[in-house]
């Protein structure tokens, strides 16, 4: 149930029926303040200046049209031609009342769901994964929860970095251990240190870096021992990647990996097809397209490079081969990358390109996700303390731990093996709802006391918030199954929570439109605090009992919406803390 969508149907048909064009939007959002209501619809003003009306006049006009008498006390004109909508109690009881036994709080799954496929997390398997894949895995998988929530086939793409020169100098390298009789297995264990190994050999033996170069050559050309001892290399670098992806727990797999290798063989063709509708220009001896959309002042255009002078392919080859499997072969209707900010322009390109090129239907959309980059202290890209660029996995390890011995600081008498489970969760909670909860467009700072304060917009705030409401319905010893009757709204803080566990469904579906979990976050740490404020206010246990039962059932309403709200963030939780 979303109220604002039927508020904006129900008034946009009244200003239609006023006068107003069909495409007049009502632009309904919820109030900022109680004395505007419980929604505000702010479409009036440029409806009436397309009529070239008085907006007071023309609100006037559209509230005669206009019967909320189902759902609203009062609808009412304020200043310049504003609507303030304030809901019924009775209207708000009822909803509830559906809510409380609906296992998805009475969203709707979409009438024509789309074919969506999202392209996140990407790591480059040279290199095991650190501190800047955190975002596009953790937001790119919220958001794939929040569209196959929503009843949208959902398909993941891990367009994982297997692929191109660096492969030949690794490769190199797994030869020469190889001869060493060294095991591989063991070398790679530490991919970091293998990476170091091989790029030291790389940059100060030029016989090794000839022989990387020839290695590159006979991969991408299918050499078989080439490709086995690729494989070899690949097979170990995904084991480290799902290690973290299990950790971390999003729902990426094994079979959701698309990689860069996928596309090699398609490669040309897309070369081909640019040339066949005159797109492609030679600019010093390589392939490139030129498009005016992209001239800066002195009509410069940066070209998009799609075959190297020596015959050689790029990323942008590979990610317009992408675009054309997604839509010719997965059917897709919406494709989201999340990748980060500083390939805007590069998105941009590939997007415009395969439009003219019509690698996509004209329909079909395309849309970058970019997000900002995770800080230190410092205002720096974060690093390890050495210096070093952070390993996911390391990270992850010392939240989970630092969440252990806070816990067990709190709660002296718990046994180890809770512990240590509660400390897994608030850990791995904490660092994803840190990023989650800052908009995504954003740089932010990583901090550990921040993160795993119990205190403001937090994970381990919520997590206990939800313990805490879990506690509650527990301590009063009523089958949660039998608990029915009236939900009656009365105090003003009964009314303030009812209308924020109606607004759910308002949440998640900027989650699913936008890409933004953010407001979700916002939305469940808005919900936590109004409760404690409820509860505070409306006493639960000792209150007589037709009024306990009520106040109950919005406990366990509560206590629904915070689970299923942090499920679709890809986040845990604890009946206990």
């Amino acid at each position: 149930m979303n109220i604002q969508t039927l508020l904006n149907q129900r008034i946009q048909a009244a200003m239609v029926a006023a006068g107003a064009s069909n495409t007049a939007p009502a632009l309904v959002r919820q109030s900022a303040k109680v004395q505007f209501g419980d929604y505000q619809a702010n479409g009036i003003m440029g409806a009436a200046k397309a009529l070239k009306m008085n907006p007071r006049e023309f609100a006037q006009a559209t509230l005669e049209k206009l019967d909320l008498s189902d759902l609203a006390d009062k609808v009412e004109i304020a200043g310049p031609g504003f609507i303030n909508i304030f809901l019924k109690n009775v209207w708000l009881s009822k909803e509830l009342s559906v809510l409380r036994t609906s296992e998805r709080l009475d969203v709707k799954e979409v009438a024509a769901p789309e074919t969506v496929v999202v392209d996140y997390s990407a790591p480059n398997l040279a290199k095991e994964m650190h501190v800047g894949h955190l975002r596009s895995t953790v937001i790119g998988d919220a958001v794939v929860r929040t569209l196959e929530f929503f009843g949208h086939q959902v398909v993941r793409q891990n367009h994982v970095g297997d692929w191109g020169t660096q492969f030949g100098m690794l490769l190199a390298y797994m030869e020469r251990l190889r001869a060493q009789d060294a095991k591989i297995s063991m070398a790679l264990s530490d991919l970091e240190t293998f990476y170091r190994a091989a790029k030291t050999c790389f940059d100060e033996d030029e016989a090794f870096a000839a022989r990387a170069r020839e290695l590159v050559v006979a991969l991408q050309s299918g050499d078989e021992e080439c490709l086995a001892l690729w494989d070899e290399f690949i097979e170990i670098s995904m084991a480290h990647c799902e290690e973290t992806y299990k950790m971390l727990g999003v729902s990426l797999e094994r079979q959701h990996v698309m990689p860069e290798s996928a596309y090699n063989d398609d490669l040309q063709n897309v070369v081909n097809e640019l040339k066949e509708q005159g797109l492609l220009q030679e600019s010093n001896g390589a392939q490139c397209v030129f498009m005016e959309e992209f001239a800066n002042k002195e009509g410069e255009i940066t070209p998009i490079i799609v075959q190297k002078t020596g015959g050689g392919f790029l990323y942008a080859t590979t990610d317009l081969a992408a675009v054309r499997f997604r839509q010719h072969t997965l059917q897709a209707n919406r494709v989201l990358y999340f990748v980060d900010a500083r390939q805007s322009l590069h998105f941009q390109q590939i997007f415009t390109l395969s439009r003219k090129a019509g690698f996509v239907k004209p329909e079909t959309q395309l849309e970058h996700m970019p997000f900002g980059t995770v800080m230190g202290s410092d205002g720096k890209p974060f690093k390890t303390r050495s210096g070093g660029v952070a390993k996911l996995s390391s990270l992850l390890e010392e939240a989970q731990e630092r969440a252990y011995q806070l816990v067990a600081s709190k709660n002296p008498d718990m046994g180890e093996d809770e512990l240590r489970n509660i400390g897994r969760v608030v850990g791995i909670a904490s660092v994803k709802y840190a990023d989650l909860s800052k908009n995504r467009t954003s740089d932010y700072v990583f901090n550990w006391d921040t993160m795993l304060s119990f205190e403001g917009n937090t994970a381990p705030y919520l997590l206990y918030a939800y313990s805490r409401v879990a506690s509650i319905v527990k301590r009063s010893e009523i089958d949660v199954a039998s608990l029915t009757g009236d939900i009656s709204i009365e105090a003003d803080q009964e009314r303030a929570l009812a209308i924020k566990l109606c607004q759910f469904e308002e949440a998640i579906q900027q989650v699913a439109n936008d890409g933004m979990p953010h407001f979700l976050c916002a939305y469940l740490y808005d919900l936590a605090g109004t409760f404690m404020t409820f509860y505070e206010a409306c006493p639960i246990l000792n209150a007589e009992e037709k009024v306990k039962l009520s106040r109950l059932q919005l406990a366990l309403n509560t206590a629904s919406t915070l689970k299923l709200g942090l499920s679709l963030l890809g986040i845990e939780t604890l009946e206990r803390m």
